[in-house]
């Protein structure tokens, strides 16, 4: 059994829950934010990685859907969790097996509704509004082979008004993702020491 919980995240985008998630994390003696992982060179999670002081890498969809050079990666350097913050790939085979609910995503809607491939970020709040939606917030799951289709941990809501627009939206879905997804994260590792 492991002392200290050892978490990945995977990040494709600008990188703000993760650094939420680090810094959540940062006094912690019994979490870890070993290392940030993602699938784009230029992604800004890469740099507040280095500014926060966490090793990070990037890898190619070969590395990743193709080859175990991520799953070994992550053995590596001893991986309890995987984080999915803003991380648009379908996660392979290889680390579903490797991390059986271990892997944790968050997506920016009330799943079941708005959930899928494609559905993303700006993608998912212009839906829900051209929907006529009264209601949005976040799901934090686990991850199966299916986008955004594994078990459930926590939802949070909001209210959608009639005046609206995707960026203010995401305004109040970004206010939930922060102010839950480190807390849930917690909650899950510390339930289920290894």
């Amino acid at each position: 059994m492991n002392t200290i919980t050892r978490i990945a995240i995977f990040g494709s985008g600008n990188g703000t829950n993760a650094q939420r998630i680090a810094e959540y994390f940062a006094s912690d003696s019994g979490v870890e934010i070993t290392t940030i992982v993602s699938n784009k060179k230029d992604a800004y999670i890469l740099q507040r990685a280095k500014n926060l002081g966490i090793p990070c890498t990037c890898f190619s969809r070969k590395d990743f859907l193709e080859t175990d050079n991520v799953l070994n990666y992550l053995k590596e350097r001893n991986i309890d969790y995987v984080v999915l913050a803003g991380f648009l790939w379908l996660v392979p085979q290889n680390l579903l097996a490797a991390f059986p609910s271990r892997i944790i995503n968050i997506h920016p809607a009330l799943l079941p509704k708005y959930g899928g491939k494609g559905m993303y970020g700006e993608h998912v709040h212009e839906a829900v509004i051209a929907n006529g939606e009264t209601q949005s917030g976040i799901t934090i799951h686990f991850v199966d082979e299916h986008y955004d289709k594994g078990t459930n941990i926590f939802q949070a809501t909001c209210e959608v008004l009639p005046d609206d627009t995707p960026e203010s939206l995401a305004q109040k879905i970004h206010k939930l993702e922060y102010e839950h997804f480190p807390r849930v994260i917690e909650q899950v590792v510390k339930q289920n020491k290894l």
